[in-house]
């Protein structure tokens, strides 16, 4: 697991953050979920697009360059949408009201960890 702070606002994005980075988990995504908890989500990378077809419930969703900066905030999401940002290098999908909530914006930067 993962734990995610925006650094430029000192606040937790998520401590229990999973992580899809192969063809696999990237195509699965959250598909099979049926909502995320406060403090969990699913980072994407590489990854510029994200479609919530056939998804069952809303999410944020939070596009990063390599530096792990938002370069796009999407609060919000709802199933059978989709959004994208050419510039994002990952995205990190979080549970709806995370965006609101901890007053993420464009440019902050986030702080990954890798939990043991």
């Amino acid at each position: 697991m993962i734990t995610v702070r925006n650094r430029t606002r000192d606040v937790l994005l998520g401590d229990r953050i999973g992580s899809a980075s192969d063809s696999a988990t990237r195509r699965e995504g959250l598909l099979k979920r049926t909502g995320l908890e406060t403090g969990e989500g699913l980072w994407i990378a590489p990854c510029e697009a994200v479609h919530c077809f056939f998804m069952k419930f809303t999410i944020d969703v939070l596009f990063l360059d390599k530096k792990k900066r938002v370069v796009k905030a999407v609060p919000s999401l709802k199933p059978w949408r989709v959004a994208a940002c050419m510039r994002a290098h990952s995205v990190l999908e979080l549970p709806e009201g995370t965006i609101v909530a901890s007053g993420t914006v464009k440019g902050d930067e986030l702080e990954f960890v890798r939990g043991e």
